[in-house]
């Protein structure tokens, strides 16, 4: 099985900011199961759970982002214990530059999510958090579950195994 993995965070540092969202979407034989923990829900054990079972892991700058500040925060090595695979670095073989969004729209992969980014997905959760406003946290599990689910449509169009 394969899994296609995206957080969402309340800023850029692991050391200051915490995780918001982290959406899994579990692909097994061709169907697609999406996941999200959400605030006080992420936890090192729910994650563990949602990624049991899988071969390979993919993601877009996990590298870099995603896997540094779940090992930060949930003191989670997932590259010592899943193979993965950062499609960013496949993209920049095929000369795709730019953040997912960049690749997505060279590529035309479409989002109901169309406008929102990173920074967008921050002030969403504070909206949801200090409000309460279900609407922002709703586009912002929209936002994240297209990130990650759009990682799959991304893989087969690089022709990555």
């Amino acid at each position: 099985m394969r899994a296609y993995l995206d957080i969402e965070t309340t800023g850029f540092s692991s050391e200051y900011c915490d995780i918001s969202v982290i959406g899994i979407a579990v692909e097994n034989a061709g169907a697609v199961t999406l996941r999200q923990l959400i605030g006080p829900g992420i936890t090192d054990l729910a994650l563990m759970e949602a990624l049991s079972g899988i071969s390979r892991l993919y993601t877009y700058n996990g590298t870099c982002f995603d896997l540094p500040f779940i090992r930060k925060k949930l003191k989670l090595d997932l590259k010592k214990s899943i193979p993965h695979t950062d499609l960013m670095h496949a993209c920049h073989k095929q000369n795709l530059k730019g953040g997912l969004k960049a690749v997505e729209h060279k590529l035309g992969i479409s989002r109901l999510s169309a406008g929102v980014d990173g920074f967008m997905a921050v002030r969403l959760w504070w909206d949801y958090v200090n409000n309460a406003n279900a609407d922002s946290l709703n586009l912002l599990l929209t936002y994240n579950a297209e990130d990650v689910t759009n990682l799959k449509t991304l893989r087969e169009k690089l022709g990555i195994e």
